[in-house]
């Protein structure tokens, strides 16, 4: 189910933490170029593998930054998540 949410609780400004899963493999030497998020590897149903990129970013200038490095490599990016603080 998609959730929508109303643009006005959305803050681009301030850190937020997030969850970017790519199909692909990353090993943890990518992290210092990638914003310090921690790395991790798994495969999906097909055995195909999925990488999640986890952890905070200081503001929305820095994960576009993340996500222009990811293209760059030519890893579709599969989901961008704004992980709760509460979660």
């Amino acid at each position: 189910m998609i959730q929508t949410h109303d643009i006005r609780e959305i803050e681009f400004g301030g850190p937020a933490t997030y969850r970017i899963v790519v199909k692909g493999e990353l090993g943890d030497e990518w992290s210092d170029r990638l914003a310090g998020l921690a790395i991790s590897v798994s495969r999906s149903e097909t055995g195909a593998p999925r990488a999640t990129l986890f952890g905070p970013l200081r503001d929305q200038a820095q994960l576009n930054g993340v996500l222009e490095t990811l293209y760059g490599l030519h890893l579709p990016i599969l989901r961008v998540e704004k992980v709760d603080e509460d979660a």
